[in-house]
């Protein structure tokens, strides 16, 4: 093989190629391996919610250490005050604390013992990300101050005396050639912020003025984020170093909200797992009847938070709990949960003989669908096997192909980069087909206007073929956590049968996988509706506004098209709309939202009432 590789295909390697980054530019050239990705602030995982969560972490620490029990968040035009009552960083190290990788007072248990942040990483990732970032610490009666720019000392104090209450005070602007036009959304910042407070009963967050707090824990996270009605009173149980909160409803699939040491765990872990396995077998070992544990655990609603002892997570942004064993003492999570569970909610069942029997009643329900469906699943699966969905239905991304990497790694690169448009019709897949990164990017077509399923059990999600193919593309017939793509995308014509095509796929993912909206994933893709071009330029407009931008710009006589379906986009046109700069809006859910009186009103049998809506709220749209 040497003798295939020619001088000048080598590449020069010396002493000049080694290179030591100084400070924090490792950060700032490698921003996504401490904060993931970047972002402009359109989607709650975008970095600039990692730096208010970095330092905010900080605060709670100090919370849950027993000092400090307010914390002032301020975010405006970009810019992010936090400023905690908690110990104060040491004045003597302060600098170094926040500018210095590897340095921190989490590295001594006693300091911090139960810490979210335990790596010396968090604040100085948010210093080396920022254009502006300024701490100052308050003491006993004495402060210091420092600025920094890009992560670089700019400007540090003495010793001084301030007679402000001891905290810690942080000011910082994320740099905006990292985050290009970004902006905060308050109602992501407040999510957090709530998160922060159910976990957290006793703290009060001001936020831009408005207080943030909680009397009750996970039993007011679950009241403030269900959006179906509860069977029974939330089961509320709290021990040492755990607490959970748990109902069921009538929707299908599980919903749950994890958290480690105040770490909200969106992407699960070896406690969330735990928590599954333990909740379904205390329950069948209550009733002492042979249940299936998917029976048990359908339509339940949970949260579970625990404790742990330098915890291990398997990313920097801490979204996914590693940790096997509690503590140093060997304790694991799996027996620390299931040892609670088996005491605390066998007791409670006991004394709850209502809660109990309506919860049974749920299982047998359950237990009912379930077998009702178990010859059309089998038939279903097996037709989804022989339907060629590599070729005819679905046209994959690579990333799922890639057998270099093990199972789990596979998995966590499909959730974190990979998406699928769903689109309709053999025009409109090809164009995107044609145009998306074949690396990251699916496709699957549909074919028609999918069914209405509102009203409908779930033995049409396997009877209807339509139904079944995209289950089976997806991977999610036993959950959420088998998804193969983070972004599931709905691509539609603009244009009253492409709505009506989105609703009836939103109607579908609420009936049956309500958890796939609840967590994000669901999107709806936004095409121009206009294309306005002369000789010098082309601009492409999303509404009727930036039509008239692009028309006061561009001058005299433009060429202006109305793109009726994206069939009529071409593939080369249609790659700038899908690549870096795509519009996505994503589609969720709040407590207000109804889901069963949504569905009820749009999707259900109420033609005239909904009928006189349309008339009531039409707008006409002027030709061009």
């Amino acid at each position: 093989m040497e003798e295939l590789i020619t001088a000048n295909q080598l590449v020069d390697y010396g002493d000049s190629n080694i290179i030591t980054l100084e400070g924090l530019e490792h950060v700032r050239r490698r921003p996504g391996m401490y904060i993931g990705k970047l972002g402009d602030g359109t989607h709650v995982d975008d970095g600039i919610y990692v730096l208010l969560k970095e330092v905010l972490d900080n605060c709670i620490d100090e919370y849950r250490m027993g000092a400090g029990k307010a914390v002032d968040v301020r975010v405006k035009d970009g810019h992010v005050e936090v400023r905690d009552y908690g110990r104060g960083i040491p004045l003597g190290k302060m600098v170094e604390a926040v500018s210095i990788m590897n340095t921190g007072g989490k590295y001594d248990s006693k300091a911090f013992k139960k810490s979210v942040g335990l790596n010396g990483v968090g604040t100085k990732a948010v210093n080396a990300l920022s254009s502006t970032f300024i701490v100052q610490s308050f003491r006993d009666g004495q402060s210091r101050k420092a600025e920094f720019g890009k992560g670089k000392l700019q400007s540090d104090s003495d010793v001084f005396a301030d007679n402000s209450d001891r905290g810690t005070y942080i000011y910082f602007v994320p740099d905006n050639t990292l985050f290009e036009n970004y902006i905060y959304k308050d109602e992501y910042i407040e999510t957090m912020l709530r998160n922060y407070a159910y976990l957290n009963t006793g703290l009060t967050i001001n936020f831009n003025g408005k207080k943030i707090l909680s009397k009750n824990g996970l039993t007011d996270l679950l009241n403030e984020n269900m959006t179906a009605q509860p069977l029974y009173p939330i089961i509320h149980l709290k021990g040492e170093d755990i607490e959970i909160a748990f109902t069921h409803s009538d929707q299908y699939g599980e919903e749950y909200y994890s958290f480690v040491n105040g770490q909200h765990t969106t992407q699960g872990g070896t406690h969330q797992s735990a928590f599954r396995e333990a909740l379904a077998r205390t329950i069948k070992e209550f009733y002492s009847k042979n249940m299936d544990l998917a029976d048990i655990r359908n339509g339940v609603i949970a949260a579970v938070s625990i404790s742990v002892e330098e915890p291990i997570f398997e990313s920097q942004t801490k979204t996914k709990l590693g940790s096997r064993d509690m503590a140093k003492d060997g304790v694991s999570v799996n027996k620390f949960i299931s040892d609670f569970l088996k005491k605390e909610l066998d007791n409670y069942m006991h004394r709850n003989s209502e809660t109990a029997n309506i919860l049974l009643q749920k299982i047998q329900d359950s237990e009912k669908e379930r077998k009702a469906i178990a010859g059309v699943t089998k038939l279903a699966r097996e037709r989804a096997k022989k339907v060629n969905l590599h070729n005819k239905k679905l046209r994959d991304c690579r990333v799922h192909f890639n057998d270099s990497l093990t199972k789990d790694e596979n998995k966590n690169a499909a959730i974190e980069n990979s998406s699928i448009f769903i689109t309709e019709g053999d025009s409109a897949s090809g164009s995107i087909t044609k145009s998306r990164d074949v690396n990251t990017q699916a496709v699957f077509s549909l074919k028609g206007k999918p069914l209405n399923s509102y009203g409908l059990t779930k033995k049409v999600v396997y009877e209807n073929e339509e139904f079944n193919l995209l289950q089976a593309a997806l991977n999610i017939e036993d959950g959420v956590d088998n998804l193969r793509y983070n972004k599931v995308i709905v691509a539609t014509d603009a244009d009253v049968d492409g709505m009506h095509i989105r609703l009836l796929l939103i109607t579908f993912f609420l009936q049956f996988f309500p958890d796939l909206i609840k967590k994000g994933h669901v999107h709806i893709l936004q095409t121009p509706l206009f294309r306005v071009r002369n000789k010098k330029e082309t601009m492409y407009c999303y509404s009727e506004e930036e039509r008239l931008a692009a028309l006061a710009k561009l001058g005299a006589n433009p060429e202006i098209t109305r793109f009726k379906g994206l069939g009529e986009i071409s593939p080369d046109e249609f790659k700038h709309f899908i690549g870096k700069d795509m519009r996505l809006d994503q589609v969720s859910l709040k407590k207000e939202d109804a889901v069963s009186d949504l569905l009820s009103f749009y999707m259900g049998k109420n033609t005239p009432e909904r009928q006189n809506f349309i008339i009531d709220n039409l707008v006409v749209e002027e030709d061009v």
